[in-house]
């Protein structure tokens, strides 16, 4: 046991009101990702349980399916719809005193709108509501109604709230990579010098690459099902055999939910679409983490200047020279944990022994925390990109430093001229290799070997006029090729 902290006598901030959050998202960071609590917390979750109940009860009498049960006026659809509308933190708390009950949560649901039917007779005189006790969850398994829910509010998450931060992101690099079209910067692969670009080819392949995950996400599939305890329609056939039950199961989840309907699970829905959406995500966050990996690497060379007062950044407590990069190293952070946790959800989810058991249960409560984290990283690469201004005058320092990297152009013009029929243009890659591997190159220098090398005229004059900034081939022009995406 530690005896040294927390101190005796400190307070037990465990029990400090109101309560300090564990995480965090919830805690430090609660600002940025507030908006995804809308959709994927524990209380939005409860709400998306209530609206499919609601839904479902109101499939079943509007189709006229149970015998014998009563029609709902329109007074009673706008009552029973109010009640996922109106779902506040007072139904929140009362969702959990139940379940303090029940020790069930979808059973916590049940007896929540029971007691929400019984009330309707105290505003609507004469309703039918509070006689439909028995309709509340009839022909339904826990995991038809938990599947339901969390499709829509991953759906909405992902939809209303993820996407346009990372659309978002995709439009920025556009916008900076047009910004820096024609700013030429040396390449580096392997880290040494390599055939010079531009500053704003190299962001636009980052946008296509990221925008090319987008378009896979977007085509998403949300998977439902809703056809009870191990996906046979074994109890609704028994007792209503002449029920098209699979036609109800289908027409509830596509056109009532608007999501797909899957016709072909064991109790619960199978999670593929969850691990197809989640892998694709993570591929999306590796993208942005080598884009965050690379600015990090253009600040360190002063390619990039950091604009303080974009950047909100005091910089090192100890040296007031420093700016750091904390935008961009905050994102990778977070994209690793990110990335972690969808890799977790993504490789566990697919697997349920047998037709049930509850392990998704707990792991599907993580959902929130793997998108908080992509979501959080996003917003501050988006902020860190914002807060950089271009240093065209460093790079082309940089360029005319490495005179060497005019070598490919040489030697492969020389190859052109040699097929022409020009003599003396032999072994070029062997004496641009001679005069180029190890050594640094001038300007003068390499002017003097490419009139040593006796080249027909017009071949000579091309090279002579070529440096390090101006051989980066069409790189401004191959921006054209990136479209705009819709925010």
């Amino acid at each position: 046991m530690s005896e040294i902290f927390p101190p005796k006598g400190a307070v037990d901030l465990s029990a400090v009101e109101p309560k300090i959050a564990l995480g965090a998202l919830d805690g430090r960071y609660r600002g940025v990702v507030g908006p995804l609590v809308n959709d994927l917390s524990e209380a939005s979750l409860n709400r998306a349980r209530v609206f499919v109940e609601v839904e479902w009860l109101i499939h079943l009498l509007d189709k006229e399916i149970l015998p014998g049960a009563p029609a709902l006026t329109d007074a009673d659809r706008a009552y029973l719809r109010q009640i996922t509308t109106d779902f506040d933190g007072e139904a929140v708390a009362a969702m959990a005193a139940i379940e303090s009950e029940t020790r069930h949560d979808v059973k916590a649901v049940e007896y929540y709108l029971k007691a929400k039917l019984d009330a309707a007779a105290d505003v609507l005189p004469g309703t039918v509501l509070p006689q439909l006790h028995e309709v509340v969850h009839i022909f339904c398994t826990s995991e038809d109604i938990n599947n339901l829910s969390y499709a829509l509010i991953i759906k909405s998450a992902v939809e209303n709230t993820w996407l346009p931060q990372a659309t978002g992101l995709v439009n920025d690099l556009r916008e900076r990579a047009l910004q820096a079209a024609e700013i030429p910067m040396l390449s580096r692969t392997h880290g040494q010098p390599a055939t010079p670009t531009t500053l704003g080819k190299e962001l636009a392949v980052f946008a296509h690459r990221l925008g090319r995950q987008l378009k896979r996400i977007k085509h998403t599939e949300y998977l439902g099902k809703i056809n009870g305890a191990t996906g046979t329609f074994s109890a609704h056939v028994t007792a209503l055999p002449e029920v098209d039950w699979r036609e109800v199961s289908r027409s509830f989840v596509a056109d009532v939910l608007g999501l797909d309907w899957n016709p072909l699970t064991t109790q619960i829905e199978s999670h593929d679409w969850q691990a197809e959406l989640y892998a694709d995500i993570a591929r999306f966050n590796r993208i942005a983490h080598n884009f965050a990996t690379d600015a990090w690497t253009y600040i360190s060379w002063g390619f990039f200047h950091q604009n303080l007062a974009a950047q909100g950044s005091t910089g090192s407590s100890t040296m007031p020279h420093k700016v750091n990069p904390i935008r961009f190293e905050n994102a990778e952070a977070n994209l690793e944990i990110s990335c972690g946790l969808l890799d977790v959800l993504a490789a566990t989810l697919v697997t349920s022994r047998l037709q049930r058991d509850l392990t998704d249960s707990s792991t599907q409560r993580n959902v929130g925390t793997a998108l908080g984290h992509s979501y959080l990283a996003l917003d501050n690469l988006r902020k860190g990109l914002a807060g950089v201004d271009f240093d065209a005058a460093r790079m082309a320092a940089d360029l005319d430093e490495n005179w060497e990297v005019l070598g490919e152009a040489i030697q492969q013009t020389m190859r052109v001229a040699a097929i022409a029929g020009a003599e003396g243009m032999e072994n070029p890659y062997e004496r641009l290799k001679e005069l180029t591997r190890g050594n640094r190159v001038n300007g003068e220098q390499m002017r003097e070997f490419v009139a040593s090398l006796g080249m027909p005229a017009e071949f000579e004059a091309r090279l002579l006029k070529l440096t390090p900034a101006s051989y980066t081939g069409i790189a401004a022009e191959l921006i054209e090729n990136l479209p705009a995406l819709e925010d």
